[in-house]
């Protein structure tokens, strides 16, 4: 089963970078598709969208200037089904997207991907050293409905985190508000 499409564009604030598309996600042809899965209940509720998403509109991301990638294409139905050399091998198309787009921050979501990339054994959550050329790199929580070492308000505080980051100190919900109801 093939991966998703990327929804990239130039000037964006964050990319979200998942590890691998799911195999409901790859059928389906959208990201974080799965029932258990917090991705868009999260991006709502640390301000990054003006409203709750479904998956049927990841493209729309692009207008919150935020995307969406992932390291490897291949879909699989755990994360687990990837190895660390895949990952590794599958970093030079990453490093390429990053160089033709140039997002302020990359937000790779789950730490095992990253520290294959980085050539690190130990990882910590948020903002990293490494940059790739101009952009910033950050590894969040990874929202799967199977990773539950992580409640909702842990994983948006993290994602909050990096939305303050961007510079974008009010919810993106309340500057649309603001904008929208001017005198």
């Amino acid at each position: 089963m093939s991966g998703l499409p990327d929804i990239l564009a130039d000037d964006l604030d964050v990319v979200f970078c998942g590890l691998n598309p799911g195999l409901g996600a790859a059928a389906a042809g959208h990201h974080f598709v799965g029932r258990g899965n917090r991705f868009w209940t999260v991006l709502f509720m640390s301000g990054f969208t003006a409203r709750l998403f479904e998956p049927t509109d990841d493209r729309l991301l692009l207008n919150e200037k935020c995307g969406l990638t992932t390291v490897v294409s291949r879909a699989t139905a755990g994360a687990d089904q990837i190895s660390v050399g895949e990952f590794t091998a599958a970093s030079s198309a990453l490093d390429r997207k990053i160089q033709t787009y140039k997002p302020r921050f990359m937000a790779f979501l789950g730490k095992k991907a990253y520290s294959a990339i980085a050539r690190r054994s130990t990882v910590e959550w948020g903002r990293q050293i490494e940059t790739f050329g101009s952009t910033g790199s950050w590894v969040l929580p990874n929202p799967s409905g199977r990773n539950r070492g992580f409640s909702l308000d842990e994983l948006v505080s993290a994602y909050r985190e990096l939305r303050l980051a961007t510079g974008r100190t009010e919810p993106i919900a309340q500057k649309v508000f603001a904008s929208e109801h001017k005198d």
